[in-house]
């Protein structure tokens, strides 16, 4: 009878394994399309209105019944529709690390001061160089530039992480820590506020507009510094997910079962710095996405496997990109919104919830 019953419990979780299996799966494709959904309508949507149909059209065979939209879509909508997809799937995978590093649900790279580290590293670099007469914070510096800015936001994202990182040794409290972080950012604001002071009034322009947030600046040109440099930090992420899952056990816990913990959180640390410092560099400080995303993701899948967990956080942080972009344009006018002030609406909500839903329990 015990081995019956061994027996009809061992079928069932096997069942249950792969019903879960299944439906991750369909999870993923539903994800897929309305990745692609997103794209298609950030390329139909703007101040000049294209039908879905000649979207496709010109995307898969190049030919339009009016040339000029096919050169809005290629000059200018495409490299758009990317810069948001890889900047929401890679602020969405920086935030999921994060929040499993510190075993905290509100940790993410806006609340830890990890934007305002990066915004400091762009800042200093940026603002002394001394370059005038450009409408974009990144405008007319070239190939060998754009590398010192991603590397300048990198550094400055590590640095702020390993400072938080150091405190979080000695302070057990999250909420401690999320002060910590918050008033680290509002230091770092006063130091770039202190550069902004003596910077050229054509920079200090730059700079405040990049400050909004947005997905536009970014040119076919710095395509080849923006996506390889998210694409690595995306790969790091991702051959992290089995030491990550042991992480999530306790770091005694994972000790024990042979995990290299300080090596694990290097290469977190350079996942991190790699995802939101670039991000940072090109798109701007962009909010809420890292914390988000991440709790949406956990909630849909009701899982905690990183291995299926990151790609699903880049699929989704790139679509509510796409998504709260699309609202910044506001399709059919002239006016764009800011992106941080879109992305906050969409993102409190969220955390919102989750505070409360965390007192309840």
């Amino acid at each position: 009878m015990t081995t019956q019953r061994l027996s009809t419990h061992k079928t069932k979780t096997r069942w249950k394994k792969t019903v879960q299996q299944l439906r991750s799966l369909g999870l993923m494709g539903l994800l897929f399309l309305l990745l692609t959904a997103s794209v298609i309508l950030s390329l139909a949507l703007g101040s000049v209105e294209i039908p879905v149909q000649e979207v496709v059209k010109i995307l898969f065979a190049g030919e339009t019944t009016q040339a000029t939209w096919q050169e809005i879509i290629f000059q200018f909508r495409l490299p758009k529709a990317l810069t948001g997809a890889f900047a929401g799937g890679g602020l969405a995978v920086s935030g999921f690390l994060i929040q499993t590093l510190f075993r905290n649900p509100l940790a993410g790279p806006s609340l830890l001061g990890i934007n305002a580290g990066a915004s400091l590293g762009v800042a200093v670099v940026v603002l002394t160089l001394g370059t005038t007469g450009s409408s974009t914070l990144l405008a007319g510096l070239g190939f060998t530039e754009d590398i010192g800015i991603v590397m300048a936001a990198s550094l400055g994202a590590a640095a702020a992480m390993g400072l938080v990182m150091i405190v979080a040794q000695r302070v057990r409290s999250n909420l401690a820590l999320l002060i910590f972080g918050l008033m680290f950012g509002y230091t770092t604001t006063a130091l770039v506020t202190i550069l902004l002071h003596f910077s050229l009034v054509e920079r200090l322009q730059a700079y405040l507009s990049w400050t909004f947030g947005s997905f536009s600046g970014v040119t076919w040109t710095q395509m080849q510094v923006f996506i390889p440099v998210l694409l690595l930090g995306l790969v790091i992420a991702q051959s992290l997910a089995s030491p990550l899952n042991l992480l999530l056990l306790g770091e005694e816990h994972a000790l024990s079962l042979g995990l290299a913990v300080r090596p694990t959180r290097a290469l977190i640390i350079i996942s991190v710095a790699l995802l939101a410092g670039t991000v940072t560099a090109f798109c701007g400080p962009i909010a809420f996405l890292g914390i988000a995303v991440p709790h949406l993701c956990r909630s849909l899948f009701q899982t905690l496997d990183h291995q299926l967990l990151i790609p699903a956080n880049a699929l989704m942080g790139a679509t509510l990109a796409l998504f709260a972009d699309s609202i910044a344009q506001m399709p059919g006018q002239d006016v764009v919104l800011p992106l941080n002030a879109v992305t906050a609406l969409l993102g409190a909500p969220i955390i919102t919830w989750l505070i409360l839903r965390r007192q309840r329990r």
